[in-house]
């Protein structure tokens, strides 16, 4: 018997992660989806440049990130994301030319920073305990108002990790937020931050999977189908237009809105949203990456921020890129290529390449901007929000998104 259906508009991570968690739950599931392709953000696409599978953005995981496991482990593609069998991360300074690798231990009592070996050069054991600070920031400040935001450990761990995982300049960042990125992660041992990679690419990881697995489970999924309006009365949703297919919504039905934050305020108007993004900028080079490089490199004082090794490329990505969307594509290429080239050492000129320009990737995650983020249930009892952009209590990331949707199917089962 099936309890009503539930529409569920867009078929990005946080749509799929929805649709995924309620698939069992007696309705019937239909995804709309305005592009001809599932993913969203995270999708995998072939580059005739390169001649390559690669992904619109190169997205790290941590083993800590327990939405997305469990989501893969549903879908049956765990193993589809590689790494190390304990937490390590490659680093290199390229003005110092020195290069290391971060060692927590797996426990959550952190005594790796008492070792040398385990932490970054130049860097002593009470730099990483001030960092205990953040762990108890108030929501509302920003994280130069906890911690002051210089020195070794600041510079060559703190600020290269919390710009990818924020994408906005740390000083100016929500403190909560970097707290509930160390606190499920580095503040939980090394058990936590071990990182993971889509080897293959994020969409043979988790998006192909995920519309196999609906499709096996009788979820429907309608692509280049786009939401027009939705009409609404005061306690619910009554219809939705899909460009004038609409559909009416029965007593039983629900909405599960999963679009980008632009496009849900133009569809809600007085919903509260981030009004301030920010980009970033990947780029990759069609050149088999040396046996020696680790997969995933970190980098300090140099244009790339992080380098990710795949089979036939090399990967580069660039948080908090507003200062390069306008840039000539060839010459920020040959100004990433000349960093790679030192990172690598591969010697030759700069081999095909494609930059991938996002302009508006995530939510600027600053205190305001955090504040402004919607919760998922809405003032109308059958229409529901996911997406990163959402309360989560996280960033924009992979995770963030995957808890999104689950947040959304467990208020719709509630419901």
């Amino acid at each position: 018997m099936k309890s009503g259906t539930l529409h569920i508009v867009g078929a990005g991570l946080a749509g799929l992660s929805a649709a995924v968690a309620l698939v069992d739950s007696g309705r019937e599931i239909v995804v709309h989806e305005l592009a001809r392709h599932a993913g969203g953000r995270c999708r995998s696409y072939f580059e005739p440049a390169l001649g390559l599978t690669i992904d619109n953005g190169n997205h790290l995981l941590l083993s800590g990130n327990h939405a997305a496991l469990a989501l893969l482990k549903t879908i049956g593609s765990q193993d589809k994301l590689v790494g190390p069998k304990e937490a390590e991360f490659a680093f290199a300074d390229l003005v110092s030319g020195e290069s290391w690798t971060l060692r927590p231990n797996n426990g959550p009592i952190p005594w790796w920073i008492f070792s040398k070996s385990r932490r970054a050069p130049g860097t002593r054991t009470r730099d990483y305990l001030a960092l205990r600070k953040l762990l108890r920031s108030n929501p509302n400040r920003t994280i130069e108002k906890v911690i002051t935001c210089e020195g070794m450990a600041y510079d060559r761990v703190l600020y290269p990790v919390l710009l990818a995982a924020l994408n906005t300049v740390p000083p100016h960042a929500s403190a909560s937020l970097a707290r509930a990125v160390l606190k499920e992660t580095l503040a939980r041992g090394g058990r936590a931050c071990r990182p993971l990679i889509a080897a293959e690419g994020l969409g043979p990881a988790f998006i192909d999977p995920a519309l196999a697995y609906l499709e096996r489970k009788g979820a429907k999924v309608h692509f280049h189908h786009q939401l027009r309006g939705i009409d609404l009365t005061f306690e619910r949703v009554r219809s939705l237009d899909f460009s004038g297919d609409v559909v009416t919504l029965g007593a039983k039905d629900a909405v599960i809105l999963a679009v980008p934050a632009a496009v849900a305020v133009l569809l809600l108007p007085s919903l509260s949203t981030p009004t301030e993004f920010h980009a970033i900028v990947n780029a990759h080079f069609k050149v088999a990456p040396p046996q020696d490089l680790p997969r995933v490199v970190g980098v300090v004082n140099g244009i790339v921020e992080w380098l990710f090794a795949f089979p036939e490329r090399l990967s580069v990505t660039i948080s908090c890129a507003d200062r390069f969307i306008e840039a000539d594509r060839e010459a920020l290429a040959e100004e990433i290529w000349r960093d790679v080239v030192v990172l690598t050492g591969i010697e030759g000129g700069m081999p095909p390449f494609q930059i991938v320009k996002e302009r508006r990737a995530t939510f600027a995650a600053t205190p305001e901007q955090n504040a402004r983020r919607p919760r998922a249930a809405t003032r109308w009892r059958n229409l529901f929000l996911a997406g990163d952009w959402t309360a989560t209590g996280l960033p924009a990331t992979i995770e963030g998104a995957v808890r999104s949707g689950n947040e959304a199917a467990r208020l719709v089962l509630r419901s």
